[in-house]
């Protein structure tokens, strides 16, 4: 069995999205809504937190969805409870917890191609460097360059709250 390493802890987790929070309102304070689209469970959890200090530093209506991509069959529709009236002409921020090769984000930017939107943007909490679509991060919490075999794993609810590397 391999050795797993923390790479961050709780608090650290905690300050990083913080900081990420603070980057999305340099960026967009004179926006007036913004959408957070956490991609799954671990992206919800994500795009809450932010949600959580964006409503605490400034006055930016947030809203935030869930999107999820199946990515066994990633051609299928995406998961959703999104509308088009949700995210039309407003800013998106599609959350996620790993950026690896950047396949899942590809595919939930499916989502989107057929309405107009202000503005898209990629938060993540850790970017792998992998990326083997044409996809980057505007906001990241770490950037972790890591080997193909070594794996990342976000543990976001409970004790055991951290990001590992094995």
């Amino acid at each position: 069995m391999s050795d797993v390493l923390k790479i961050l802890d709780s608090n650290q987790i905690n300050q990083k999205i913080l900081r990420l929070s603070w980057q999305v309102f340099e960026d967009n304070f004179s926006e007036k809504e913004i959408a957070l689209v956490g991609i799954g469970e671990q992206g919800s959890l994500i795009a809450e937190q932010v949600k959580f200090h964006l409503n605490t530093i400034s006055k930016l209506k947030t809203t935030v969805f869930r999107l999820d991509v199946d990515r066994d069959k990633p051609f299928n529709k995406v998961n959703t409870e999104l509308t088009e009236n949700d995210f039309k002409n407003k800013v998106i921020i599609l959350i996620d917890d790993v950026l690896h090769s950047g396949k899942t984000l590809t595919y939930a930017f499916k989502t989107f191609l057929d309405t107009s939107v202000r503005k898209m943007a990629v938060l993540v909490l850790i970017d792998r460097n992998h990326n083997t679509f044409p996809v980057k991060a505007n906001y990241v919490g770490l950037s972790l360059s890591t080997t193909l075999k070594e794996y990342i794993e976000v543990e976001l609810k409970g004790s055991n709250k951290g990001v590992y590397l094995s």
